[in-house]
């Protein structure tokens, strides 16, 4: 759930929230406020973020009222599935079928799905996946706004564009009351609810001074704050954690660990995979996924890749194309095809439609 606009508490289950939004009804985690049925809330990525003034919730719901539904009335029409059969393969008809009704698709399901190459059944299987998040999620969307505090990293992966291949690159590092006053900027000048933290792996910055940062901000801005430092360790994870960081996003990038080795000189899927499962423990929400067009990858990967992103737990799947800078060992790597990234996106959400 990740509407900014206030819902009215409809209900009160322990710690979770049943939301009404113009009768559509969203669950949400309440870790810091005293509630009451009646009561108006923002929440974002499933967590309570702020009550709401009556009054001014009431002006807010007023204004989006009537847009909410054109809104939502667009969006159902834009993903209705007008199922054509003629001239399509009857295989393609089943395996889409199954899905629409929910059957779990073998990995040769999928597979058959990524060989499509021809326009118009790439097409039906594109709309399939937009219709599956239209009937899971109707026209919800997730507005959020990441301040990159940092383009120091230590690390020599042989790809990304602030590794330490890049020589060139000017190089920027935010102190603390700089993160601090810009976050709280973010929120109370232009309204962002759910802000991502990010930057290289910066030994600049212990665990325990990012922890202060979130601290510090939390204390004064009502935000859900998401964390993206690369690999801190999985005690780091615990202090940011604990100071009110509730979002980890992290690619794990690919589930061959041969690959993964071979981008990240030095370092192992398991490691980075324990840190993505620590957070799923510690209460997280877990935005993973994999890179789209990898050196050596097959598309037998690429399924393996969809599939360890649902078992990890993910409630976003941040899957995207391998784009390599030019500064870095692999930056003549063509990159891969926009049919094949919308493939592989269209394949998240048949396979997790929820």
């Amino acid at each position: 759930m990740c509407y900014a606009i206030p819902g009215k508490v409809k209900a009160l289950k322990g710690k979770t929230v049943v939301v009404d939004y113009f009768g559509q009804e969203k669950q949400a985690l309440n870790e810091f406020y005293d509630l009451k049925v009646g009561d108006y809330i923002s929440a974002q990525g499933g967590f309570v973020i702020k009550k709401v003034p009556p009054r001014e919730a009431e002006e807010t719901l007023s204004a989006w009222g009537q847009l909410f539904f054109e809104l939502q009335d667009l969006d159902l029409r834009l993903s209705r599935l007008d199922f054509d059969r003629a001239g399509i393969d009857k295989k393609l008809a089943f395996i889409l079928d199954q899905a629409l009704e929910g059957v779990a698709l073998k990995q040769e399901d999928l597979l058959y799905l990524l060989n499509l190459n021809q326009p118009r059944p790439q097409e039906l299987l594109f709309k399939t996946a937009n219709f599956l998040r239209q009937k899971y999620h109707q026209n919800s969307c997730c507005v959020h706004g990441v301040i990159e505090i940092s383009n120091f990293c230590r690390c020599t992966c042989v790809y990304c564009g602030i590794s330490t291949h890049n020589k060139p690159l000017k190089r920027y590092r935010m102190s603390p009351e700089e993160i601090v006053d810009t976050a709280c900027r973010a929120v109370a000048d232009y309204g962002f609810q759910a802000l991502v933290l990010q930057s290289g792996e910066d030994p600049f910055y212990s665990p325990e001074d990012l922890a202060d940062i979130i601290k510090t901000i939390k204390e004064r801005q009502p935000v859900l704050i998401c964390i993206s430092f690369g690999e801190i360790g999985l005690k780091g994870l615990e202090k940011l954690y604990a100071a009110g960081a509730r979002g980890l996003l992290m690619r794990f990038e690919t589930a061959n660990p041969v690959i993964f080795q071979k981008l990240h000189p030095g370092r192992s899927l398991d490691r980075r995979l324990a840190h993505i499962r620590k957070a799923g423990e510690l209460g997280y929400i877990i935005m993973t996924g994999g890179l789209i067009g990898l050196p050596g990858q097959t598309k037998q990967d690429m399924i393996k890749d969809v599939y360890l992103a649902k078992n990890l737990g993910a409630e976003m799947y941040s899957f995207g194309p391998f784009l390599p800078h030019p500064q870095t060992p692999l930056g003549e790597h063509q990159p891969p095809r926009e049919e094949d990234i919308l493939k592989v996106l269209s394949l998240t959400r048949l396979v997790d439609p929820q």
